[in-house]
């Protein structure tokens, strides 16, 4: 009998945890996302093979990485999980792989917003902006772009700005892996200056697959 109910309770909770996940298939984001939880996606035909992908960002409500404050906010400190879901000619998406490791989950003091987006030639975007309420001046915007390519995607360019919101000074650096150049330009966003742009090489070496590190 109670080895019964240990066989019940297992069963249960894998159909709980099962519940509350990214389904493997369906025809649209709502159809993929559990219900409660925050999400955005993108569409566009990312293999080439004339048929739309689909992108899907989606921010779980897991409890064990909630918290509510005195006044009665709630944060979610569940970091982000990004899936990428290959189009299929019925018109269903297909699931081809998900990470959950890429991203910094928010904390009271910290929020990293992303966006992701897949361009008319069939890029991924990957956007993150961090933010600090206190501790630092400093903000980031960072871009991240992606190709599916050899089975694969890989990074072929990154533009990163930091600004200090105390003075206003800005620097952007992109990198684009593909030519192996890097321009970093200097300017102030409180101010009318001159920019100044600067031009550099890159060692070459072999492109970043998306998952191999996670995303600053």
């Amino acid at each position: 009998m109670k080895k019964l109910l240990s066989t019940m309770i297992l069963c249960l909770c894998a159909i709980s945890i099962s519940a509350q996940a990214l389904k493997q298939q369906g025809a649209s984001a709502e159809q993929i996302v559990p219900e409660g939880w925050e999400h955005e996606e993108a569409l566009g035909d990312l293999n080439k093979d004339g048929v739309k992908d689909l992108v899907v960002l989606a921010k779980p409500n897991f409890k064990e990485n909630m918290q509510t404050r005195d006044d009665g906010y709630e944060y979610n400190f569940n970091p982000y999980i990004l899936a990428i879901y290959f189009g299929q000619a019925e018109g269903d998406f297909q699931q081809w792989k998900q990470y959950e490791d890429l991203f910094e989950p928010d904390s009271e003091w910290t929020t990293n917003d992303v966006d992701v987006e897949i361009t008319e030639r069939g890029t991924l975007n990957i956007s993150t902006n961090f933010f600090a309420s206190a501790g630092s001046w400093g903000t980031n915007q960072t871009k991240y772009t992606y190709r599916y390519q050899n089975g694969d995607f890989y990074r072929i360019g990154k533009e990163s700005s930091d600004m200090m919101r105390n003075t206003g000074e800005m620097t952007t650096v992109s990198e684009n892996y593909l030519t192996w150049k890097r321009q970093t330009i200097k300017d102030n966003a409180f101010e009318d200056v001159v920019k100044m742009e600067t031009w550099s090489k890159l060692t070459k070496q072999p492109l970043e697959k998306l998952g191999e590190k996670g995303l600053e």
